[in-house]
């Protein structure tokens, strides 16, 4: 049996693959996690991915061990870890007792997060916008779905009404992440940038707040991106009906 081996030209460098393959590990433990309903553990998990994912790029660029390759190895992480993972956590939930709707619905979210993958990757070789990224990133749209279903769980509010709240949470981050919205991709923020007072008070609590509930200030820091980027566009869209 032949081993793989890269075509030249196309490297596998071994610092930022270990970072990507850690980044999938997480995803697959956080879906076996789901079905022992340690949803907790689940969502500590999506958020590991979702760090790991946002290092393994930059330690690339850093070591000058950008390739092909660990291009590929990322997409493909991404779909596994913002894609199928958050669908089937939400499924081993309370999305599987909704007969077939609820079999649907998760399968609407991997669908809409492979379109935002697909379409992200060719627009990388465009000359795109980088302040922002066009229709919400499924590194943030699957915390969410998988943080409503930890907060279901640690205050549990897993009755029907909440279930139903559940369908419109997976179905309003499939449809944004394939949306035209603008989302801060926050690239162009400097740590040497100038900041008021205040702001910088702000941000000490919510370090505080972060120290003492870090699941639920993720969570909400992220619902409170998502919800901001969708009223900051239609404020946009009106004032370009206007002129």
């Amino acid at each position: 049996m032949k081993m793989f081996r890269p075509q030249k030209g196309s490297p596998i460098f071994l610092l930022p693959s270990l970072i990507t393959i850690s980044a999938m590990c997480a995803g697959f433990c956080a879906i076996i996690a789901s079905t022992k309903n340690h949803y907790t553990f689940a969502y500590h998990l999506t958020l590991l991915a979702m760090v790991l994912d946002s290092l393994d790029g930059r330690v690339a660029r850093f070591t000058h061990t950008v390739s092909p390759f660990g291009a590929q190895m990322d997409s493909l992480s991404d779909m596994l870890n913002f894609g199928i993972a958050p669908a089937l956590i939400v499924y081993n939930w309370h999305l599987g007792t909704i007969t077939r709707i609820g079999s649907i619905i998760a399968f609407i979210y991997t669908v809409c997060a492979a379109l935002r993958l697909a379409r992200f990757n060719v627009m990388l070789d465009t000359d795109m916008n980088k302040k922002y990224f066009i229709g919400l990133p499924s590194t943030a749209a699957a915390p969410i779905v998988v943080g409503y279903v930890w907060l279901c769980q640690y205050f549990d509010l897993n009755n029907k009404y909440f279930v139903i709240l559940g369908v419109f949470v997976v179905l309003l981050s499939a449809f944004s992440m394939v949306s035209n919205i603008n989302f801060y991709s926050f690239k162009e923020l400097h740590v040497n940038q100038r900041a008021r007072f205040k702001v910088l008070l702000l941000c000490v609590v919510c370090l505080i707040l972060l120290a003492i509930f870090p699941e639920l200030m993720i969570f909400i820091a992220l619902v409170s991106y998502t919800i901001i980027s969708y009223i900051l566009h239609f404020i946009s869209q009106r004032k370009l009906k206007t002129v």
